[in-house]
């Protein structure tokens, strides 16, 4: 029994990584999305000369773990310094994007007010809201977990150099802070 547990926490393992390492190497996909003020946003066009790291969900499960990335990343890589470490931060595009496809894509104008509304005004412009057909993201960046929100990091010319998915870890958040540097 003990043999079959390490077996398959190692395929497990190797099966992510394979997953993760599939999408490295590859041009972002283009995906046209709005702000919460309307305002379009074309990935990976508009973010193009530096760094950006895209956070992506399509489920609301999804969306609710995103959140958990929301203050780790603010922190690390959008709060300005003040004081002795002004111009010290990070100079990186970041952004959390809910994706609404199918039935979902009716929510949202909802789920844009209900943005205005309920989040802290500093974070959001980092958030963007797709809303169109899920199949072309599903297939080029490989989604397979609907409840797991997923996570790049795109280099200055819109290519994929680090992926990863599911909840908020600070071993996650250093790794991405390793490629971004």
């Amino acid at each position: 029994m003990k043999k079959l547990i390490t077996f398959t926490f190692i395929f497990m393992l190797m099966a992510s990584s394979t997953l993760i390492a599939q999408v490295i190497g590859k041009d972002f996909p283009v995906m046209l999305t709005e702000t919460a003020d309307d305002q379009t946003v074309e990935l990976p066009k508009s973010v193009k000369g530096k760094f950006t790291l895209l956070g992506l969900a399509y489920s609301k499960k999804a969306e609710d773990e995103l959140n958990t990335w929301f203050n780790p990343v603010y922190d690390k890589f959008v709060r300005k310094a003040g004081g002795l470490l002004e111009g010290m931060g990070y100079d990186v595009h970041v952004y959390f994007i809910p994706m609404f496809t199918g039935v979902n894509a009716a929510a949202t104008g909802t789920a844009k007010k209900k943005a205005i509304k309920n989040v802290d005004p500093q974070l959001l412009p980092n958030i963007l809201f797709y809303k169109g057909d899920l199949k072309p993201y599903k297939e080029a960046l490989d989604f397979e977990k609907r409840d797991t929100p997923y996570f790049f990091v795109l280099d200055a010319e819109g290519k994929i150099v680090f992926a990863t998915s599911g909840k908020f870890s600070p071993q996650k958040l250093d790794e991405m802070e390793e490629v971004i540097e």
